[in-house]
């Protein structure tokens, strides 16, 4: 073999989440993600090192992706997808959707689960979170608030990945169109991310 040939392959990660209500069906949101590569690598190393960290571990909401204009005027603002300690716009609330962790509340309904078709090169990491009728604790009674600052008025969440010292790396953000927590409503995030070997042969 030449030394001037090289392996061509790669991995390709892309998300995309569907957030909505599980009774009525109603969709708030149905869009793909922007993936933190940089994080995402470490994070792909630390799991298949057995580092005991790196693996996806919590969700994180937050209201700080959009500024809402008098016009009625939604700007969303860029995804953080670049530096080790990028974080979201106002995180207000987060999730732990790892089944195997203790600190999981509700494991049957916040989870994590893989599906892979035989013969394909690509892998998909199904991250379910809910956010039942309780929760949070101190949203308001009814889906009407006028402002959109409200702490449980999301407009961006993202994945993290478990840490040993902390908080963990910001590995995904989406930024959308504001959707309210409130005690009437029950949302469900399934957030789907696909991992994918790509293979160009040798060069």
């Amino acid at each position: 073999m030449s030394n001037t040939m090289k392996d061509n392959n790669g991995i390709h990660v892309q998300g995309h989440i569907k957030i909505h209500d599980p009774e009525s069906g109603k969709v708030y949101v149905n869009k793909r993600n922007a993936i933190h590569y940089e994080n995402m690598s470490i994070a792909l190393a630390e799991s298949l090192s057995n580092a005991g960290q790196g693996f996806i571990y919590e969700m994180s909401f937050a209201t700080g992706g959009t500024n809402v204009y008098p016009t009625g005027i939604i700007p969303h603002l860029t995804p953080h997808s670049t530096g080790t300690n990028a974080t979201l716009y106002n995180q207000t609330y987060s999730k732990i959707v790892d089944a195997r962790s203790v600190n999981n509340t509700d494991p049957a309904r916040n989870f994590l689960e893989t599906r892979h078709v035989s013969g394909t090169n690509y892998t998909d990491i199904i991250v379910t979170c809910l956010l039942d009728y309780g929760e949070p604790e101190g949203q308001q009674a009814f889906d009407t608030a006028t402002n959109a600052d409200d702490q449980y008025v999301f407009d961006e969440l993202g994945l993290r990945s478990y840490s040993t010292s902390g908080t963990g790396r910001l590995i995904t953000h989406v930024v959308f169109h504001p959707v309210q927590k409130s005690l009437n409503r029950l949302i469900q995030i399934d957030y789907t991310v696909r991992v994918q070997s790509l293979s160009g042969g040798n060069l």
